[in-house]
């Protein structure tokens, strides 16, 4: 526990390459390959999260600013996921959920119920979240485990069925997503896809990147785009000349930058990517394929996600005003939407138009599941002795207390014995499921491999 706890402690950026580094060698790479792809991955993490902080840096001011010139007066504070984060590893559930995660994942594997392996141990506080929020509701700490573990399988199954999208739209071959907060929403994203493909001359709108670039020429590029979404955000928070110009020049350096650090992590990722595939055939001459789980950070420079969750800013603060029975006020983790698009952009086939009504869709429900949970968010943060921002009553976050996966768990709690029992039912039934369209999957690769 303490040699888990002291690699999450070090930070993505550092553990990741460790981790990636020995399990490259147990795969048989070689130590001088397998620590270079390691510090590329590093590289790769440190360059998204410098781009990602100088978004939130500068898109954070800008948001408040728009806060108060949109008039907005709710009683519901989001504080963003550091405070999710508190409240999931600040409780005894935090703690177990590195060890139980990877048992899962392993049982998971073993039972051919995923293909992922799963080596985003940062992000298992997402599930942790899960599992604090129903120890407080049922003071269990057993059924807080079996429900943190629940929102973990349910991920896994996501991610594996997201893959395809997330190799073809993404350019991201043998990644899964098994992020809790971008999983969420992929349901969602695939009902609502769906709907519109019913609904004449909506059906026939197409706008991804290629066919942005071709209609509006260089307008359409990422660096002119960027940009110009930077200008209407300096002009909706009333900037002065000088920082709208600056705000406009982040946001097209936003745009340009966040896929060439995707590009270098990729570069590190490879190896390990070919050496996990190359053991799979040795082992089961071809007819098994795994996918290695990453942080949807890799995935965040998509044109398309990144321009989609900029225009959703103002957006989000337009909504929250109009949302009937919303309390919930956005603000620290609006920089942070563009997690919320990773899967969505896929599902929608990287289309702008049906990306952004999706976004639509996604946010104004959110913001009424983050008034919602708002209470046990901000009893879960005093019991995790996160500090409370003066004059705030009630606490909420987007990331991942407005997303609707954790919510319909904690919610189904409250039922006690027939929640648990419909929960696992449910989980059980997306696992055998899911094994079903694997061994499938495998037979039809081995018929393809053998023709």
């Amino acid at each position: 526990m303490n040699i888990l706890q002291w690699l999450v402690d070090l930070g993505a950026s550092v553990m990741m390459p460790i981790i990636f580094s020995i399990f490259a060698v147990c795969l048989g790479v070689k130590i001088g390959k397998a620590i270079k792809s390691g510090l590329l991955i590093g590289i790769g993490f440190i360059g998204l999260n410098i781009v990602i902080t100088l978004l939130t840096e500068n898109l954070g001011p800008a948001a408040e600013a728009m806060v108060t010139n949109f008039g907005l007066n709710l009683n519901v504070l989001d504080v963003g996921w550091p405070a999710a984060s508190a409240i999931a590893f600040g409780s005894t559930v935090g703690i177990l959920i590195i060890p139980l995660g990877i048992i899962i994942n392993v049982v998971m594997l073993l039972t051919k119920t995923t293909r992922t392996v799963n080596i985003d141990i940062w992000n298992f506080w997402h599930f942790a979240f899960t599992g604090s929020l129903v120890y407080i509701v049922t003071g269990s700490l057993g059924i807080a485990l079996i429900f943190a573990g629940v929102n973990m399988i349910v991920t896994m199954i996501i991610a594996d069925r997201t893959a395809p999208l997330v190799e073809s739209e993404l350019g991201l071959p043998g990644i899964s997503i098994p992020h809790g907060f971008s999983a969420s929403y992929a349901p969602i994203a695939w009902v609502v896809n769906k709907i519109l493909d019913f609904i004449p001359g909506i059906n026939k709108i197409k706008l991804d990147a290629n066919d942005i670039q071709k209609k509006f020429g260089i307008f359409g590029e990422p660096a002119i785009l960027g940009t110009m979404i930077g200008l209407l955000l300096g002009i909706l928070a009333k900037y002065d000349v000088n920082k709208t110009l600056n705000l406009a020049m982040v946001m097209g350096a936003v745009l340009v930058l966040t896929p060439k650090m995707a590009a270098i992590l990729m570069e590190g990722l490879m190896p390990v990517s070919e050496a996990v595939q190359a053991l799979i055939q040795r082992k089961f001459s071809g007819k098994a394929k795994l996918y290695i789980g990453l942080d949807s950070a890799v995935s965040v420079g998509h044109p398309v996600t990144l321009a989609v969750s900029l225009v959703m800013v103002p957006v989000t603060l337009i909504l929250a005003l109009i949302v009937p029975g919303n309390q919930f006020l956005p603000f620290a983790s609006l920089a942070g939407l563009p997690f919320m698009f990773v899967l969505i952009t896929p599902l929608a086939r990287g289309d702008f138009f049906r990306t952004f009504v999706i976004g639509v869709i996604v946010v104004g429900v959110g913001l009424l599941i983050g008034t919602n949970i708002s209470p046990l968010f901000t009893e879960a943060a005093l019991a995790a002795k996160f500090a409370i921002p003066d004059g705030a009553r009630l606490i909420s976050s987007i990331d991942y207390g407005s997303s609707p996966l954790p919510w319909i768990i904690v919610k189904l709690s409250e039922f006690k014995t027939i929640g648990i029992g419909a929960v696992i039912a449910v989980t059980v039934g997306l696992m055998l499921w899911n094994r079903s369209l694997i061994i499938k999957e495998d037979k039809n690769e081995g018929n393809v491999t053998a023709e």
